[in-house]
């Protein structure tokens, strides 16, 4: 092949339909906007319907002019996962890609958390995920699609004060390797990212204030390798090859983009 077929194959997502979810903001925003610049047909899922239409108006700039679906909606509701699968069915007629970006982070350990937190991390960062992915899977099927599910790399590496969130993921982990072997025979891939702190609103969202977020990130330029948070753009970068055909011949697969951190000692881990 050609080293311009090879880019082409690496960087186009053109002509995919691509449902996203949690795209109203930070990561979910930041693929969303990368897909519609690789030429991806989007399906865009979000709470905040605001949010998700700003998000929406600048896909569709990046796209030249192509409109993506919204289907907003809390996923934690099982008549919006169908109705958002419904729709994309109903607009496009074929699933290509799912992203499954979705999830909150809750302050909380063993002596601090209650079960309400507990249940809610795992409705939605679990629950969500399991019933939305079992309801596109037939579509992938025919489509010999993929799944990238947006993990943490705290399911690799606890931290300790938001155990919920830190046991969420790792079942994310598990998920993904179990539902790739399944489906491997179907030509269907299926992975998962874990990043590190990346620059997003998620912590603020979590509780913590101005200074306790400053703190956090300047944890990352002492105990990362690479001296430094993650970008949100970096990890859409990697959702996209992990999508595309680029990543043909990879399934089962969590890839940690972290700045390293998953390699460090022990003794340097991270405080919330």
């Amino acid at each position: 092949m050609s080293a311009s077929g090879d880019a082409f194959k690496v960087s186009s997502l053109k002509g995919k339909v691509t449902l996203i979810t949690g795209a109203s903001s930070g990561i979910g925003a930041g693929t969303s906007v990368l897909f519609a610049k690789l030429g991806a047909v989007l399906a865009l899922n979000g709470r905040n319907l605001e949010s998700l239409q700003k998000v929406a108006k600048e896909c569709k700039e990046c796209s030249g002019g192509v409109e993506p679906l919204l289907v907003a909606g809390d996923l934690t509701d099982e008549d919006t996962v169908k109705k958002i699968v419904s729709e994309v069915m109903v607009r496009f007629g074929r699933l290509d890609v799912l992203v499954n970006n979705a999830g909150i982070l809750a302050m909380g350990g063993i002596e601090t958390s209650d079960l309400a937190t507990y249940d809610r991390v795992m409705d939605i960062n679990v629950r969500s995920v399991y019933h939305l992915t079992q309801l596109c899977v037939p579509l992938l099927i025919k489509t010999k699609g993929s799944i990238v599910n947006v993990s943490s790399i705290t399911g690799m590496r606890p931290v300790p004060g938001i155990l919920a969130y830190c046991m969420s993921k790792s079942v994310i982990d598990q998920f993904t390797r179990c539902v790739a072997l399944e489906l491997a025979s179907k030509q269907v891939r299926v992975n998962s990212v874990s990043p590190g702190v990346v620059a997003t609103n998620v912590f603020k969202s979590a509780g913590l204030d101005e200074k306790q977020n400053a703190k956090l990130l300047e944890q990352c330029k002492q105990i990362y390798a690479l001296g430094r948070p993650g970008e949100v753009d970096e990890v859409a970068h990697t959702i996209a090859f992990l999508a595309s055909d680029a990543a043909s011949f990879i399934t089962a697969v969590n890839l940690p983009v972290d700045g390293g951190y998953h390699a460090m000692s022990p003794k340097e881990t991270l405080t919330v």
